[in-house]
């Protein structure tokens, strides 16, 4: 059996009817639904989540779904997208496709249609090799150690010994991918945010703390505890799991 997670379609529409009835025709179709009804709450899901298409209604209560799209992508946040409109306006097609959307469907729609549409995409961006979960993580890599816990990308999960798995975020994934790749080093905070997040990322250090936090919550169990994952001021961070390295930093 295959350790892939069915794939997570993320349905970002006002109207709670269709929503639900969008939701139910997926999932019986073997994928799992997210089901969000203004941009701000889908951009704080995708923030915390890996998702593997976007239905995206292009008029929402608080902000346009091509508002909320050029927001993902400064966030260096990338799904594919399918835009969900009541308007049939060649311009409003054209312009949905050009800024990135992979595919368009129009109100009033059939299920059997949007469900070929979504299997479509899926598989383009199955072949095209976009499976990553961070820049530097893909879901096609392999699970690892990280301070005697077992971290499994494919499922977004992470396994404290003696303990059952529990669902970890993408970007702390990156971070301790990214970590164990650099053990014993001197990591600059940029090329930490480079790799994790991207090149154009504009991530505050309060956000870049907040995440070093919880990745050092994953190291109690190992030698050095907490300090496995210490603080380099001015500079950035040093993975130390068995504590062998000078403790002048924090």
């Amino acid at each position: 059996m295959s350790s892939v997670p069915p794939p997570l379609i993320v349905i970002i529409e006002d109207e709670q009817e269709l929503a639900q009835l969008m939701s139910r025709y997926i999932e019986n179709a073997g994928m799992r639904t997210q089901i969000c009804h203004r941009a701000d709450k889908a951009m704080r899901f995708l923030k915390a989540n890996h998702a593997n298409l976007l239905l995206l209604d292009i008029k929402l209560p608080d902000k346009s779904g091509f508002e909320l799209l050029k927001e993902l992508r400064s966030k260096n946040i990338h799904v594919p997208i399918i835009f969900v409109t009541g308007n049939a306006i060649e311009e409003t097609i054209i312009r949905g496709l050009t800024v990135g959307g992979e595919d368009y469907i129009t109100k009033p729609f059939s299920y059997p249609q949007l469900l070929a549409r979504i299997k479509v995409v899926l598989r383009r961006e199955v072949k095209g090799g976009d499976l990553f979960l961070t820049p530097n993580v893909s879901l096609a890599d392999q699970p690892f150690e990280f301070c005697g816990a077992q971290v499994n990308p494919q499922r977004l999960e992470i396994i404290l010994p003696g303990l059952p798995p529990q669902k970890v975020g993408r970007k702390e994934i990156g971070i301790m991918a990214y970590l164990k790749q650099n053990i014993g080093e001197v990591i600059p905070r940029n090329a930490l945010i480079h790799a994790v997040w991207g090149l154009h990322a504009n991530i505050q250090s309060r956000s870049i703390d907040q995440y070093i936090v919880k990745v050092r919550g994953f190291c109690r169990s190992s030698k050095a505890g907490l300090e496995a994952v210490r603080t380099v001021h001015g500079v950035g961070y040093l993975f130390d799991p068995e504590g062998k390295h000078d403790r002048t930093v924090s």
